[in-house]
């Protein structure tokens, strides 16, 4: 965590954006050394982060092998994340919007698969004649879209996390199998989106042929 921290830190971003998936705890359980590492991140136009899937298993959402049973206090785990994270300079986006600039339109959204539903819709009338901008999870959403958004950033899938030469991803957590498993895709109405692989494993500890990543993007004005 220490050299991803250090890797990000070192392009100089504006803005530093959280796809979800902080964390794969117990109920309760405080992250300590995450936190203390992702305290580091800073940029000038902020820092901003959605939740995963993993992180409502850590709030005790729902039960898992390694997690245990579910909690109905699992709200109360939100919140308590929430604040630690806010505490360390990492504002949360669930479904709502922040202008980190004046020509930016920051939306994120909730988690897909145990979140509210975003209101897409009611979101992006706000922005304006401003540029958007959707920080989600879940790529799933991109089909979905209300209309056009000028960049979409997504994570969950890890790229398939295995990959075999001339196969691709063996299994992708999406509704659409391999069609937003990683790199650049398209949404609804032309959108454009980026899928990252992240930085982390979910079930093995391994990757193969998808190494992880920190995605550094320069935007530019549209012509």
């Amino acid at each position: 965590m220490r050299r991803w921290v250090e890797a990000a830190l070192a392009e100089r971003p504006d803005l530093i954006l959280l796809g979800g998936d902080f964390v794969d705890v117990r109920a309760g359980e405080t992250p300590t050394e995450l936190l203390n590492e992702l305290s580091r991140l800073r940029a000038p136009l902020g820092v901003y982060g959605v939740w995963g899937n993993h992180d409502y298993g850590s709030f005790g959402k729902y039960a898992s092998r390694w997690r245990g049973a579910a909690t109905p206090n699992w709200p109360q785990y939100r919140q308590e994340y929430t604040e630690l994270l806010d505490q360390i300079g990492i504002q949360l986006l669930r479904n709502d919007i922040a202008q980190p600039r004046d020509d930016l339109h920051l939306i994120g959204t909730d988690d897909r698969w145990h979140g509210d539903s975003p209101d897409l819709t009611a979101l992006l009338a706000e922005a304006g004649g401003r540029a958007t901008l959707l920080l989600t999870h879940n790529p799933d959403i991109l089909p979905e879209l209300p209309q056009h958004i000028g960049l979409t950033l997504a994570g969950h899938t890890h790229g398939g996390q295995v990959r075999l030469p001339g196969v691709g991803a063996v299994v992708v957590p999406s509704d659409y199998h391999t069609r937003f498993d990683m790199g650049w895709k398209e949404g609804a109405h032309s959108s454009p989106a980026y899928v990252s692989r992240g930085l982390g494993v979910s079930g093995l500890p391994v990757r193969t042929l998808c190494a992880p990543e920190v995605t550094v993007l320069e935007l530019q004005p549209a012509e």
